[in-house]
């Protein structure tokens, strides 16, 4: 079955954009009542399940990774209210458009393999939602927006209750001005007892989301906030050297993480490297050294791409630099940031040596 999915895949993705059309198109024929729970531009949409289908390709042969993104993708959708006749109408829709991009491909046994795996799919996302008895969604209020530079503002929400994430995982948000339109953003606080999040959004070129928060979210306003999703938690009883990567607003999740370590009184060796393409990226630096001069084992290494004036900082991506100090292979590592300076980095890291099974990053985390 593995095999036969991902081939099949492989010679689809190709008309993906053209798949995703054809997809909404039959979910909304087989079942009308679903277009209510999307927002009116589905261009936003359309990727993000591109996305979410090429990631469960890609480890459907890596089970114990998947279940458990299947069951926290189960436990988020049930804020749209997503029923037994709802996933019927996805796998039947999905399948429909991967069989009219395959043509003549589409044998018996590729039609059994995909059936096959979207059950698998089905399974655990619903197993997960109805074993769920926790709340849908929860509903903060904006409590303060600070515009840092024109593309980046600092948001603190505070919802009703506290919502029960670890540090390191992201949130789905929908806000007044882009209603059924929903973003992931990390908090870059652990958990409080006050429900109090912090969000750093930065405006993303064609980001309806995004746009709207930097430029028109204003105290009062109401959000509805999903369940926690992600895997960059650490464990309690990790004793490695932990390598942590952030660029840009990827440093919100690190911010959590380090400020939970300081929070446990944990001395877990800690090295972080913190890159952007201008000093304006290094927004966060401020913070992150005053944490590291109260905490022994914390290091900070800011890293500038684009700086004709890198005093200060390691010069270049943050692929060069941490690869400079070698492979990092008794490390565990996290890498928090946009999709490509994830992939590069890893890539590079993967070139230096450094083991696959020791480096985490989120795979959703853009508009």
């Amino acid at each position: 079955m593995v095999t036969t999915v991902q081939a099949s895949w492989a010679a689809v993705e190709p008309h993906s954009d053209e798949l995703a059309r054809l997809f909404y198109g039959l979910l909304f024929q087989r079942a009308p009542q679903t277009r209510n729970l999307f927002p009116i531009n589905m261009q936003v949409q359309r990727s993000r399940l591109l996305r979410a289908v090429v990631h469960v390709v890609q480890m459907v042969d890596r089970p114990e990774d998947l279940a458990p993104f299947l069951a926290q993708l189960g436990r988020d959708h049930r804020k749209f209210d997503v029923v037994a006749e709802h996933y019927e109408a996805l796998g039947a829709a999905l399948l429909g458009a991967v069989e009219h991009f395959s043509g003549d491909a589409w044998t018996p046994a590729v039609a059994r393999a995909w059936t096959d795996a979207y059950a698998i799919v089905s399974r655990h996302m619903r197993a997960a939602a109805d074993a769920e008895r926790g709340p849908r969604s929860w509903l903060g209020r904006v409590v303060s927006h600070r515009q840092v530079g024109w593309d980046l503002a600092i948001v603190t929400v505070q919802t009703t209750e506290p919502i029960p994430y670890h540090a390191g995982q992201y949130l789905s948000v929908e806000t007044p001005q882009r209603p059924r339109l929903w973003r992931y953003l990390s908090p870059a606080n652990p958990p409080r007892d006050d429900g109090m999040l912090e969000f750093h959004v930065r405006r993303v070129e064609g980001g309806w989301v995004s746009r709207a928060i930097v430029a028109h979210a204003r105290p009062g306003d109401t959000w509805r906030i999903g369940p926690p999703l992600g895997s960059l938690h650490l464990s309690p009883t990790a004793d490695r050297g932990l390598l942590l990567i952030a660029g840009g607003t990827g440093v919100a999740p690190i911010k959590a993480l380090l400020t939970g370590l300081a929070e446990q009184g944990q001395t877990r060796r800690t090295q972080m490297f913190f890159g952007g393409r201008t000093r304006d990226d290094l927004y966060a630096l401020p913070d992150l050294r005053a944490l590291s001069y109260t905490h022994p084992w914390l290091d900070i290494v800011p890293v500038l791409e684009h700086d004709p004036d890198s005093a200060g900082a390691e010069p270049g991506t943050l692929a060069d630099a941490v690869t400079h100090y070698g492979a990092w292979a008794d490390h565990d590592v996290i890498v928090c940031g946009s999709p490509a300076m994830i992939r590069a980095t890893v890539t590079r890291m993967l070139v230096a040596g450094t083991p696959l099974d020791r480096i985490r990053y989120d795979p959703f985390a853009m508009d």
